[in-house]
């Protein structure tokens, strides 16, 4: 069942696809979105940040080294740049723009801002424009690993645009200490009965990252989250479903 009415009241618990069905297609293209949705995801997470020109590219890292062994950024390199790679299966460097024409308003969007700045370089406002521009509101949620980044969101979005922290152990394991928002996404192995009593505390949201283990999906669930971050958003939504 496609749960798309907004991330509060969409039923639970979420099947959220990581960078689209990246276990079978290439991560963060269009491809990868499009077969999220013939699985019966209820939502993609995806990764944004500017190209040279100033463009919204969906693309994971900083730079192209884990693509091609370059370590050319992406900020480095133009929207026409990033196009003639080939990402694999025949698919490109997609804009945001580009998801949003093609997947428009029955999806979840968790866009996550790749900016670890503390200097505010306009990506927020950049993607609140783009949602706005799309009628997107009550289907977007934002997240970023950047404290500050997650400050700027939370000034920046309208209010029915949920704001996330994402947390993981070591540094970022503390950082709520600087922002929080509406919801949080913790690795799945700092899921524990205290942490939820926690988020429950603060009226948390919660979306474990990274969950391919139909066993750790069940764990989570029963624990409380909202949902799970998958690569493989059809094998967990039949295991979580029998």
């Amino acid at each position: 069942m496609r749960a798309n009415n907004n991330w509060f009241l969409a039923e639970i618990p979420l099947v959220i696809a990581h960078r689209g069905a990246s276990a079978e297609l290439p991560d963060n293209t269009l491809a990868a979105f499009a077969l999220a949705d013939e699985e019966g995801a209820d939502g993609v997470e995806l990764d944004v940040q500017f190209s040279a020109d100033g463009q919204l590219v969906i693309y994971h890292d900083f730079t192209l080294e884990q693509f091609n062994g370059s370590k050319q950024k992406i900020s480095d390199l133009t929207l026409a740049e990033l196009k003639e790679l080939d990402l694999g299966e025949g698919q490109t460097v997609p804009t945001l723009d580009e998801l949003f024409e093609m997947m428009g308003p029955r999806f979840l969007y968790n866009i996550e801002l790749k900016n670890m700045g503390w200097r505010d370089s306009g990506l927020e406002t950049a993607v609140a424009d783009r949602v706005e521009s799309f009628a997107l509101n009550n289907l977007a949620l934002i997240s970023s690993f950047n404290p500050w980044s997650v400050r700027r969101a939370r000034r920046t979005f309208h209010r029915s645009v949920p704001v996330a922290l994402l947390r993981m152990k070591g540094f970022f394991k503390y950082t709520f200490w600087l922002a929080n928002g509406e919801a949080e996404h913790p690795h799945f192995s700092m899921v524990d009965e205290e942490y939820m009593i926690r988020a429950k505390k603060r009226d948390y949201r919660i979306h474990a990252w990274t969950v391919d283990d139909p066993e750790e999906a069940r764990r989570l669930i029963q624990l409380g989250v909202h949902g799970v971050i998958t690569n493989k958003p059809q094998f967990i939504r039949q295991h979580l479903t029998q």
